[in-house]
């Protein structure tokens, strides 16, 4: 008797363990065999993280029909902290982006490699689609009302669809991070491109403690790649993430774009919090670039840093 309960108890945690995610699109497109291939791939990709990671192997997608360098982007994530989806059953509208499509709010539990200062995380992800309904990306994604919240500030159309790539770009280079994708972020920094860091200094004179104050660093996009590499070669485990977001066109010269973001940074040994200001260029609208890169501390001295002292697109001179 005892081994039959046994027995059922193991079938039946092998039955939830592998049942499935399964994705539903309530609306946002109107073609049903479209729709129906998008909430495959997409139950598809989520319930094979979901059971990698309850098995403790290597993510396999070479049985699905997704192209080989979203397999190789999720590969990338993955090895740096594998993920799981944490609900049986997605319910999410579909969000048209530019030519394709967007399912955002896809709930994941990232669960690091090997303990030190990153923890169990909850995190959202978007999958991307092109027209056709295959996956394009597969991101960890900003926070739901922060998305909105930049779309619904468009000026034009134009900028509405610059937001939207604005958007993709910092959710691509949000994940970059965490996958240590050095080629991307060699590639989205412009050759010229300024990076200024802040680090706050501990003060003190005749045994007697001052106030903490900020030091600014400048560096080439070489330097910062090159210090970049040694941090991804050094460190298992990466998690970047985006607290808020405000994006801001510059007034004379429209495809130029002020982007700063409270970022949260984790490492295996180290974790901060601080602005972080990004001067994006879309000129090249299919190649935009990074032409300026600053992170502040949110803090020092006990004290959150002023606004009028976090650095906005009014700092830069843009010709």
């Amino acid at each position: 008797m005892k081994k039959t309960i046994l027995t059922l108890a193991a079938l039946l945690y092998f039955i939830s363990a592998f049942a499935g995610v399964k994705v539903i699109i309530s609306d946002g497109v109107s073609n049903q065999k479209l729709k129906s291939k998008m909430e495959r791939l997409s139950s598809e990709i989520l319930t094979e993280v979901t059971d990698a990671q309850s098995q403790g192997r290597k993510l396999d997608l070479e049985h699905m029909n997704v192209d080989n360098t979203v397999r190789q982007s999720m590969g990338m994530l993955w090895a740096t902290c594998p993920f799981k989806c944490t609900d049986s059953e997605i319910v999410e509208h579909c969000i048209q982006a530019g030519t394709g499509y967007q399912i955002r709010n896809l709930p994941l539990m990232m669960i690091p490699n090997q303990k030190g200062v990153m923890k169990q995380d909850y995190q959202e992800a978007v999958i991307n689609f092109d027209r056709n309904g295959d996956v394009e990306s597969f991101y960890l994604s900003i926070a739901n009302n922060l998305y909105q919240k930049v779309i619904s500030e468009n000026k034009e159309l134009t900028d509405l669809r610059r937001r939207q790539i604005i958007l993709d770009y910092v959710e691509h280079f949000r994940t970059a991070y965490n996958q240590k994708d050095i080629d991307f972020l060699n590639q989205v920094y412009s050759e010229d491109a300024l990076i200024i860091t802040g680090r706050v200094i501990k003060q003190q004179k005749d045994n007697m403690k001052l106030p903490d104050k900020v030091v600014y660093n400048k560096q080439s996009k070489q330097q910062y790649i090159s210090k970049l590499r040694s941090i991804f070669k050094n460190n298992q485990n990466i998690n970047v993430k985006f607290n808020d977001i405000k994006v801001i066109r510059h007034p004379s010269n429209p495809n130029f774009y002020g982007v700063t973001l409270r970022q949260g940074w984790s490492t295996d040994k180290y974790s901060d919090d601080g602005y972080l200001f990004l001067l994006w260029d879309f000129t090249d609208e299919s190649k935009p670039q990074i032409h300026v890169r600053t992170w502040q501390p949110s803090e020092f001295n006990g004290k959150q840093i002023p606004e009028e002292e976090i650095f906005t697109l009014g700092d830069f001179n843009i010709k």
